[in-house]
C-alpha cells in the first residue's frame, strides 16, 4: 500500500540503468488530459534525465484508458526496435460503476499484453477517487507517478536485455 507522504518522483540515478541505448514508447490517453499531460511530462523528463535520447520515445495518443490496451498493442506490432512501453491514463471515480469496469479492464489488459509479449509494458494508470488526488500525483504534492513509471520502464528494459544475454 502506497503511503500518503511519498514523493514518486524521487530517484537515485545511481542505481538506474543508463538508457542511452534503450527505445521507448509511450501512449497517452486523452481523457482527463491535464492529468495525463503532467503524468507524460514526468515520464519524457526522466527518461531524458537518465540518458535517454529524445528521438528514441515515440508518443502516441488514444482516446481513454481503455484504448491505452489497443493503443500499447499496436505500438508493439508497429515498432520492431521498442524496448519498453510506458500506457499513462487517468480514471477518477464517479457515480457509476463505469469506473470499475473501466479500471479492471485496463489493468486485465496491460497485465495480458506483459505476460503475452516480450517487451514490458508499464503500467501507469491513475485510479484516483478525486480529481485533487489525481492532481497530486502526476506533479503534485505526492511528484508525478510519470516519473515512477520511466524509472520502472528503464529497469524492465535493462531486465529484458540482461535476460536475453543469460538465454543465449
Amino acid at each position: 500500500m502506497a503511503t500518503e507522504n511519498k514523493n514518486l518522483s524521487q530517484y537515485d540515478k545511481a542505481t538506474i540503468p543508463n538508457a542511452k541505448n534503450f527505445r521507448f514508447g509511450i501512449v497517452v490517453s486523452e481523457w482527463n488530459e491535464n492529468i495525463t499531460q503532467g503524468l507524460f511530462q514526468g515520464a519524457f523528463d526522466a527518461l531524458i534525465d537518465c540518458g535517454a535520447i529524445k528521438e528514441n520515445i515515440v508518443r502516441w495518443n488514444v482516446p481513454g484508458s481503455f484504448e491505452l490496451i489497443y493503443g500499447c498493442k499496436k505500438m508493439l506490432e508497429s515498432f520492431d526496435m521498442l524496448d519498453a512501453v510506458i500506457a499513462i491514463g487517468s480514471v477518477i471515480q464517479g457515480e457509476t460503476k463505469h469506473f470499475d469496469f473501466v479500471c479492471e479492464g485496463v489493468t486485465q489488459g496491460i497485465k495480458d499484453l506483459n505476460i503475452q509479449g516480450d517487451i514490458p509494458v508499464i503500467f501507469c494508470v491513475l485510479t484516483d477517487n478525486t480529481m485533487q488526488q489525481s492532481i497530486d500525483r502526476s506533479g503534485g504534492k505526492h511528484g508525478n507517478k510519470g516519473t515512477e513509471a520511466a524509472i520502472a520502464a528503464i529497469k524492465m528494459a535493462q531486465l529484458r536485455k540482461d535476460a536475453k544475454f543469460y538465454k543465449e
